[in-house]
Protein backbone atom coordinates (compact mmCIF):
# COMPACT_ATOMS: atom_id res chain seq x y z
CA UNK A 1 0.00 0.00 0.00
CA UNK A 2 1.18 3.37 -0.73
CA UNK A 3 1.57 6.31 1.50
CA UNK A 4 -1.24 8.91 0.86
CA UNK A 5 -0.09 11.26 3.25
CA UNK A 6 0.43 13.83 0.34
CA UNK A 7 -3.34 14.25 0.20
CA UNK A 8 -3.37 15.59 3.61
CA UNK A 9 -2.55 19.37 3.40
CA UNK A 10 -3.42 22.13 6.48
CA UNK A 11 -6.52 24.62 6.00
CA UNK A 12 -5.69 27.99 7.69
CA UNK A 13 -8.74 28.00 9.74
CA UNK A 14 -7.14 25.21 11.92
CA UNK A 15 -8.72 22.35 10.24
CA UNK A 16 -7.49 19.42 8.02
CA UNK A 17 -8.26 18.88 4.80
CA UNK A 18 -8.01 17.06 1.89
CA UNK A 19 -7.26 17.45 -1.67
CA UNK A 20 -10.12 18.24 -3.64
CA UNK A 21 -10.52 15.22 -5.72
CA UNK A 22 -10.47 13.10 -2.57
CA UNK A 23 -13.20 15.38 -0.32
CA UNK A 24 -16.06 13.13 -1.76
CA UNK A 25 -14.55 9.83 -0.19
CA UNK A 26 -15.41 9.62 3.30
CA UNK A 27 -12.84 7.79 4.62
CA UNK A 28 -9.33 6.99 2.94
CA UNK A 29 -6.83 5.02 5.10
CA UNK A 30 -2.42 5.09 4.56
CA UNK A 31 -0.32 2.71 6.28
CA UNK A 32 -0.18 4.41 9.48
CA UNK A 33 -2.82 7.41 9.48
CA UNK A 34 -6.58 6.77 9.08
CA UNK A 35 -8.71 9.93 7.60
CA UNK A 36 -12.36 10.45 9.04
CA UNK A 37 -14.61 13.07 7.49
CA UNK A 38 -16.84 12.78 10.50
CA UNK A 39 -20.76 14.11 9.87
CA UNK A 40 -19.98 17.70 10.33
CA UNK A 41 -17.72 17.12 6.99
CA UNK A 42 -14.30 17.66 9.21
CA UNK A 43 -11.98 15.77 7.83
CA UNK A 44 -9.79 14.64 11.04
CA UNK A 45 -6.49 12.62 10.42
CA UNK A 46 -5.75 9.32 13.72
CA UNK A 47 -2.86 7.80 13.77
CA UNK A 48 -3.71 4.00 14.11
CA UNK A 49 -2.11 1.85 16.89
CA UNK A 50 0.34 -0.24 16.57
CA UNK A 51 0.06 -4.36 17.33
CA UNK A 52 3.14 -3.98 19.77
CA UNK A 53 1.15 -0.86 21.98
CA UNK A 54 -2.03 -2.90 21.92
CA UNK A 55 -0.77 -6.02 23.44
CA UNK A 56 1.38 -3.83 25.76
CA UNK A 57 -1.54 -2.13 27.03
CA UNK A 58 -3.76 -5.26 27.10
CA UNK A 59 -0.96 -6.96 29.24
CA UNK A 60 -0.56 -4.35 31.83
CA UNK A 61 -5.10 -4.50 31.78
CA UNK A 62 -4.75 -8.62 32.20
CA UNK A 63 -1.79 -7.88 35.13
CA UNK A 64 -4.49 -5.73 36.51
CA UNK A 65 -7.40 -8.02 36.78
CA UNK A 66 -5.15 -11.26 37.49
CA UNK A 67 -4.26 -9.24 40.88
CA UNK A 68 -8.00 -8.28 41.63
CA UNK A 69 -8.57 -11.96 41.08
CA UNK A 70 -5.99 -13.09 42.94
CA UNK A 71 -7.31 -10.28 45.96
CA UNK A 72 -10.60 -11.42 45.81
CA UNK A 73 -9.77 -15.31 45.34
CA UNK A 74 -7.48 -15.03 48.54
CA UNK A 75 -10.30 -12.94 50.52
CA UNK A 76 -12.66 -15.95 50.49
CA UNK A 77 -10.31 -18.39 50.79
CA UNK A 78 -9.45 -16.60 54.44
CA UNK A 79 -13.34 -15.73 54.96
CA UNK A 80 -13.84 -19.94 54.64
CA UNK A 81 -10.42 -20.85 56.90
CA UNK A 82 -11.80 -18.55 59.64
CA UNK A 83 -16.02 -20.13 59.70
CA UNK A 84 -14.53 -23.95 59.15
CA UNK A 85 -13.62 -25.95 61.70
CA UNK A 86 -10.97 -27.63 60.04
CA UNK A 87 -9.68 -24.79 59.52
CA UNK A 88 -7.94 -24.38 56.02
CA UNK A 89 -8.00 -28.52 55.85
CA UNK A 90 -11.59 -27.95 55.69
CA UNK A 91 -11.45 -25.18 52.96
CA UNK A 92 -9.74 -27.61 50.64
CA UNK A 93 -12.50 -30.09 50.86
CA UNK A 94 -15.26 -27.85 50.91
CA UNK A 95 -13.37 -26.80 47.23
CA UNK A 96 -13.36 -30.18 46.16
CA UNK A 97 -17.12 -31.05 46.92
CA UNK A 98 -18.37 -27.39 45.76
CA UNK A 99 -21.69 -28.00 43.62
CA UNK A 100 -22.34 -27.33 40.41
CA UNK A 101 -24.03 -24.04 40.64
CA UNK A 102 -21.43 -22.20 42.95
CA UNK A 103 -18.63 -23.32 40.17
CA UNK A 104 -20.87 -21.73 37.59
CA UNK A 105 -21.12 -18.58 39.54
CA UNK A 106 -17.53 -18.60 39.70
CA UNK A 107 -16.69 -18.32 36.46
CA UNK A 108 -19.47 -15.87 35.72
CA UNK A 109 -17.73 -14.10 38.00
CA UNK A 110 -13.97 -14.06 36.30
CA UNK A 111 -16.07 -13.90 33.18
CA UNK A 112 -17.81 -10.50 33.96
CA UNK A 113 -14.10 -8.90 35.62
CA UNK A 114 -12.79 -10.06 32.46
CA UNK A 115 -14.77 -8.33 30.11
CA UNK A 116 -16.77 -5.83 32.82
CA UNK A 117 -13.19 -4.57 33.52
CA UNK A 118 -12.48 -3.29 29.74
CA UNK A 119 -16.35 -2.19 29.28
CA UNK A 120 -16.09 0.14 32.49
CA UNK A 121 -12.58 1.87 32.18
CA UNK A 122 -13.35 2.36 28.29
CA UNK A 123 -16.78 3.98 28.92
CA UNK A 124 -15.68 6.00 32.20
CA UNK A 125 -12.24 7.00 30.69
CA UNK A 126 -13.62 7.47 27.26
CA UNK A 127 -12.17 4.99 25.30
CA UNK A 128 -9.35 4.46 28.04
CA UNK A 129 -8.43 1.50 30.20
CA UNK A 130 -5.22 2.11 32.47
CA UNK A 131 -3.19 -0.24 30.00
CA UNK A 132 -3.91 2.29 26.94
CA UNK A 133 -3.86 5.30 28.99
CA UNK A 134 0.02 4.94 29.89
CA UNK A 135 0.37 3.61 26.74
CA UNK A 136 -1.40 6.41 24.95
CA UNK A 137 -3.83 4.34 22.86
CA UNK A 138 -7.85 5.47 22.80
CA UNK A 139 -10.54 3.56 21.52
CA UNK A 140 -13.07 5.19 19.11
CA UNK A 141 -15.59 5.19 16.47
CA UNK A 142 -15.36 4.54 12.93
CA UNK A 143 -16.51 8.48 12.66
CA UNK A 144 -14.19 9.63 14.79
CA UNK A 145 -16.48 10.28 17.44
CA UNK A 146 -16.09 9.01 21.61
CA UNK A 147 -17.65 5.45 22.19
CA UNK A 148 -20.79 5.29 24.02
CA UNK A 149 -21.32 2.30 27.08
CA UNK A 150 -22.74 0.25 24.25
CA UNK A 151 -19.95 -0.14 21.63
CA UNK A 152 -17.40 -0.46 24.45
CA UNK A 153 -19.79 -3.51 25.56
CA UNK A 154 -19.83 -5.61 22.44
CA UNK A 155 -16.52 -5.19 21.62
CA UNK A 156 -15.47 -6.34 24.49
CA UNK A 157 -17.67 -9.01 25.35
CA UNK A 158 -16.49 -10.50 22.11
CA UNK A 159 -13.09 -10.53 23.21
CA UNK A 160 -13.64 -13.87 24.05
CA UNK A 161 -13.54 -14.80 21.00
CA UNK A 162 -10.45 -12.42 19.89
CA UNK A 163 -8.77 -14.16 22.88
CA UNK A 164 -9.09 -17.76 21.49
CA UNK A 165 -7.72 -20.43 21.50
CA UNK A 166 -7.02 -19.36 25.07
CA UNK A 167 -9.54 -17.72 28.23
CA UNK A 168 -7.89 -18.48 31.84
CA UNK A 169 -4.81 -17.04 29.62
CA UNK A 170 -5.62 -15.17 26.52
CA UNK A 171 -3.88 -15.67 23.91
CA UNK A 172 -5.38 -13.74 21.00
CA UNK A 173 -4.84 -15.29 17.60
CA UNK A 174 -7.69 -15.03 16.38
CA UNK A 175 -7.66 -11.20 17.55
CA UNK A 176 -4.11 -10.95 15.78
CA UNK A 177 -5.21 -12.69 12.53
CA UNK A 178 -8.58 -10.38 12.42
CA UNK A 179 -5.82 -7.54 13.04
CA UNK A 180 -3.44 -8.59 10.06
CA UNK A 181 -6.27 -8.84 7.84
CA UNK A 182 -8.19 -6.12 8.34
CA UNK A 183 -6.76 -2.35 6.52
CA UNK A 184 -8.15 -0.61 9.92
CA UNK A 185 -6.03 -3.27 12.50
CA UNK A 186 -9.26 -3.82 14.04
CA UNK A 187 -9.83 -7.08 15.81
CA UNK A 188 -13.31 -9.36 15.79
CA UNK A 189 -14.68 -7.33 18.75
CA UNK A 190 -13.53 -4.50 16.65
CA UNK A 191 -15.04 -4.78 13.67
CA UNK A 192 -18.55 -5.52 15.10
CA UNK A 193 -18.86 -2.62 17.35
CA UNK A 194 -18.05 -0.06 14.75
CA UNK A 195 -14.19 0.84 16.79
CA UNK A 196 -11.24 1.69 15.66
CA UNK A 197 -7.81 2.10 18.26
CA UNK A 198 -5.51 4.91 17.67
CA UNK A 199 -2.48 6.38 19.16
CA UNK A 200 -2.56 9.96 20.69
CA UNK A 201 0.57 11.54 20.42
CA UNK A 202 1.72 14.37 22.01
CA UNK A 203 2.25 16.80 19.00
CA UNK A 204 -1.54 15.97 17.91
CA UNK A 205 -2.95 16.40 20.58
CA UNK A 206 -0.96 17.84 23.74
CA UNK A 207 -2.97 17.15 27.80
CA UNK A 208 -5.10 19.97 28.77
CA UNK A 209 -2.40 20.48 31.88
CA UNK A 210 0.29 20.76 29.04
CA UNK A 211 -2.18 23.50 27.00
CA UNK A 212 -3.44 25.68 29.99
CA UNK A 213 0.04 25.21 31.84
CA UNK A 214 0.29 29.24 32.06
CA UNK A 215 -2.42 32.19 32.09
CA UNK A 216 -2.00 34.77 29.53
CA UNK A 217 -4.26 37.53 28.19
CA UNK A 218 -7.83 37.13 27.88
CA UNK A 219 -7.90 36.78 23.94
CA UNK A 220 -11.22 33.99 24.57
CA UNK A 221 -13.95 36.57 22.81
CA UNK A 222 -11.40 37.56 19.58
CA UNK A 223 -12.94 35.51 16.64
CA UNK A 224 -11.03 34.05 14.04
CA UNK A 225 -13.41 31.89 12.23
CA UNK A 226 -15.95 32.39 10.20
CA UNK A 227 -19.00 32.89 12.70
CA UNK A 228 -20.75 29.51 13.08
CA UNK A 229 -24.71 29.98 14.04
CA UNK A 230 -26.29 27.44 15.82
CA UNK A 231 -29.64 26.84 17.76
CA UNK A 232 -29.82 25.01 21.09
CA UNK A 233 -30.47 25.47 24.62
CA UNK A 234 -27.12 26.28 26.40
CA UNK A 235 -28.87 26.44 29.93
CA UNK A 236 -26.94 23.37 30.70
CA UNK A 237 -23.94 23.87 29.59
CA UNK A 238 -21.83 24.18 33.28
CA UNK A 239 -19.55 26.89 34.09
CA UNK A 240 -16.65 24.63 34.28
CA UNK A 241 -17.34 23.40 30.88
CA UNK A 242 -17.33 26.75 29.45
CA UNK A 243 -14.18 27.69 31.54
CA UNK A 244 -12.14 24.85 29.48
CA UNK A 245 -13.67 26.39 26.34
CA UNK A 246 -12.45 30.15 27.75
CA UNK A 247 -8.71 28.26 28.52
CA UNK A 248 -8.59 26.56 25.15
CA UNK A 249 -9.40 29.93 22.96
CA UNK A 250 -7.13 31.38 25.15
CA UNK A 251 -4.44 29.23 24.60
CA UNK A 252 -4.98 28.29 21.01
CA UNK A 253 -2.34 31.15 20.05
CA UNK A 254 0.36 28.83 21.60
CA UNK A 255 -0.72 25.67 19.66
CA UNK A 256 0.10 24.54 16.05
CA UNK A 257 -2.85 24.62 13.39
CA UNK A 258 -2.79 20.56 13.67
CA UNK A 259 -3.23 21.22 18.12
CA UNK A 260 -5.83 24.00 17.51
CA UNK A 261 -7.94 21.68 15.45
CA UNK A 262 -7.27 18.68 17.62
CA UNK A 263 -8.16 20.52 20.73
CA UNK A 264 -11.14 22.51 19.13
CA UNK A 265 -12.91 18.71 18.69
CA UNK A 266 -11.72 17.29 21.71
CA UNK A 267 -13.45 20.05 23.46
CA UNK A 268 -16.36 20.63 21.45
CA UNK A 269 -17.76 16.81 21.10
CA UNK A 270 -18.88 16.32 24.89
CA UNK A 271 -20.83 20.03 24.82
CA UNK A 272 -22.28 18.52 21.46
CA UNK A 273 -23.71 15.69 22.53
CA UNK A 274 -24.87 17.67 25.42
CA UNK A 275 -26.56 20.07 23.82
CA UNK A 276 -27.79 18.77 20.62
CA UNK A 277 -27.18 21.69 18.17
CA UNK A 278 -28.70 22.91 15.11
CA UNK A 279 -26.35 24.21 12.46
CA UNK A 280 -25.42 24.58 8.70
CA UNK A 281 -22.84 21.70 7.69
CA UNK A 282 -21.50 23.61 5.37
CA UNK A 283 -20.05 26.49 7.39
CA UNK A 284 -19.29 24.67 10.18
CA UNK A 285 -16.05 24.25 12.28
CA UNK A 286 -15.49 23.12 15.91
CA UNK A 287 -13.53 26.03 16.79
CA UNK A 288 -16.25 28.32 15.62
CA UNK A 289 -18.61 26.57 17.35
CA UNK A 290 -16.64 27.00 20.47
CA UNK A 291 -16.37 30.70 19.91
CA UNK A 292 -20.19 30.81 18.83
CA UNK A 293 -21.33 29.21 22.15
CA UNK A 294 -18.76 31.46 24.50
CA UNK A 295 -20.21 34.49 23.33
CA UNK A 296 -24.09 32.83 23.28
CA UNK A 297 -23.39 32.28 26.70
CA UNK A 298 -22.06 35.31 28.39
CA UNK A 299 -24.88 37.25 25.92
CA UNK A 300 -27.27 34.86 28.22
CA UNK A 301 -25.76 35.87 31.23
CA UNK A 302 -26.05 39.32 30.62
CA UNK A 303 -29.65 39.17 30.01
CA UNK A 304 -30.02 37.24 32.94
CA UNK A 305 -28.21 39.53 35.39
Amino acid sequence: MTSKKHLLHFDPGGGIILDKSEMAKPLIETEETLIIETPERVPLAFSLASIGNRFLAVIIDHAIQYTAIAVVFWGIFEILASSSPYGRAGVSDLATEAPGWAIAVLIIFVFLLFSGYFVFFEWFWNGQTPGKRLVKLRVIREDGRPITFWESAARNILRIFDAMPGFVVPIYSAGLIAIFANSRDQRIGDMFAGTVVIRERSDDAPTFDETFATRIADTAFLRVQPVTKFAADISSVTLAELEVVENLLRRRWDLTERQRQWMAWRVALPIMFKIKPAYDLETFTYEGFLEELLHMYHARQRFLN
